[in-house]
C-alpha cells in the first residue's frame, strides 16, 4: 500500500459515523495530577492497569473509533499480555501516538508558547509506526489576554503544526492538528472568537504552505467559548453558532473531520455543545466530532479509583460517556439521557 493509500484507509476508518477518539495521551506528570486527588500512586503499574482499562472496556469499540496514546503506553500489555496498540486493533480501534514534547517561551514574543519536538520526529514515528500507531496528535497552546496571542505567536504556532502535519503524511501517519486557544482567563466569548478565528486561518495558510493533504488530517480545535473567570457560561446554542460561524470561515471543505477537544468543560457540557452543533448544522462539510481527554475520562478515574475491584465498574462509566457523545455526534443527545443514567 503506498503512502497516499495508507493515509486515507486510516482516515476512513477514524471518521466513521457515530464515533469519536479518546485522548488518553496525558503525559506522566499529568497523570499524576489526575490521579493525586483520588490519592492514586502514580506508579508504572497503575498507569498500565488503568489505561489497560479504558483499551478494554466492553461496548466503547461502537462509540470510539481512535485512541491517542501516550509513548510509555504504545510498549505497554493488557491483563493478559498482549500489546495495548494490538488490543485495540483487534476490536477495529485505531491506535495513535502523541509526538509533541510540551511547551516552552517563545522568544520575544511575552506570554506566548512554542511546543518542541520537530527534532528527529520523522525517524521517531518510523518507530511508532513499527509498534502499531496509524495516527498522531500535536498540540500548540494559546492563551488569550489582552495582548496574547501575539501576531508572532500566532505564525509560529503555525509554522510548528504544518511542520509537523507534513513529516507525519510523508511516513503515512495522518495528522491530527490540534490548535487549542485555552479556556483559562476571564476574556469574554468575543474575544476568544476572535483569536481563534486568527489562529485557525493562520494554520491552514501554513498547512497549505507546506503542501499538506487536508484530506488527510483531523482538525482538533478548541470551540469558542467565554474564559472560566467570565461569568455567565455560554449556552450550548451559543457555543454552537459561534464555534460553526468561526469553522465556516477558516476550515476548507476538504478536511473530512473536526474532532473537538473539551478544552476544561465539564463531561456534560462538552457532550451538550457538540450536540447543539450537530442539531442546529446537519450539512456543514465536515464530521463534527469529539476528540475528549478529561471529558471522557474523567468520570472513569473516579469511579476505578485506582482498586481492581472498579475495573468493570469504571469501563461502564466509560463506554456509557463514549455512548453519550456518540450520540452528541449524531445530534441525538438528550439532557435526560444524562438524568435516567
Amino acid at each position: 500500500m503506498n503512502t497516499n493509500d495508507e493515509l486515507q484507509a486510516t482516515i476512513a476508518k477514524l471518521i466513521r459515523p457515530g464515533m469519536g477518539i479518546l485522548a488518553a495521551d496525558e503525559s506522566m506528570p499529568t497523570i499524576g495530577k489526575r490521579f493525586q486527588p483520588l490519592s492514586i500512586a502514580n506508579t508504572d503499574e497503575n498507569r498500565r492497569a488503568y489505561r489497560s482499562l479504558l483499551c478494554t472496556a466492553p461496548g466503547a469499540e461502537a462509540f470510539i473509533s481512535g485512541v491517542i496514546l501516550f509513548e510509555e503506553t504504545l510498549g505497554q500489555r493488557d491483563d493478559g499480555g498482549t500489546p495495548l496498540p494490538e488490543v485495540l486493533e483487534r476490536r477495529g480501534i485505531v491506535p495513535g501516538i502523541k509526538v509533541d514534547k510540551g511547551t516552552v517561551p517563545l522568544a520575544n514574543a511575552p506570554g506566548d508558547l512554542i511546543t518542541r519536538g520537530l527534532d528527529g520526529l520523522s525517524e521517531r514515528l518510523k518507530v511508532y509506526k513499527a509498534q502499531g500507531a496509524r495516527f498522531a496528535k500535536w498540540r500548540e497552546v494559546y492563551g488569550i489576554t489582552d495582548s496574547n496571542p501575539t501576531p508572532l505567536g500566532i505564525k509560529a504556532n503555525a509554522e510548528a503544526l504544518a511542520s509537523y502535519a507534513a513529516i507525519c503524511q510523508s511516513e503515512g501517519i495522518v495528522p491530527i492538528v490540534e490548535p487549542e486557544v485555552l479556556i483559562d482567563g476571564d476574556h469574554t466569548m468575543e474575544r476568544c472568537d476572535e483569536v481563534t478565528e486568527a489562529v485557525l486561518s493562520a494554520v491552514f495558510h501554513a498547512l497549505h504552505r507546506h503542501k499538506v493533504m487536508l484530506e488527510c488530517i483531523i482538525l482538533k480545535p478548541s470551540m469558542v467559548v467565554p474564559g472560566k473567570d467570565h461569568p455567565p457560561k455560554a449556552t450550548p446554542e451559543q457555543v454552537a453558532a459561534a464555534t460553526v460561524k468561526v469553522l465556516r470561515r477558516t476550515v476548507p471543505a476538504a478536511v473530512p473531520g473536526i474532532y473537538f477537544l473539551s478544552g476544561g468543560q465539564s463531561p456534560e457540557e462538552a457532550t451538550a455543545n457538540l450536540n447543539a452543533m450537530n442539531v442546529l448544522f446537519p450539512n456543514l462539510p465536515w464530521q463534527l466530532s469529539f476528540s475528549y481527554g478529561r471529558a471522557l475520562q474523567d468520570p472513569v478515574i473516579k469511579a476505578w479509583a485506582g482498586r481492581t475491584e472498579n475495573a468493570p465498574a469504571a469501563q461502564q462509566v466509560f463506554s456509557r460517556r463514549a455512548k453519550m457523545n456518540g450520540l452528541a455526534r449524531s445530534g441525538q443527545w438528550r439532557a435526560e439521557l444524562e438524568k435516567s443514567a
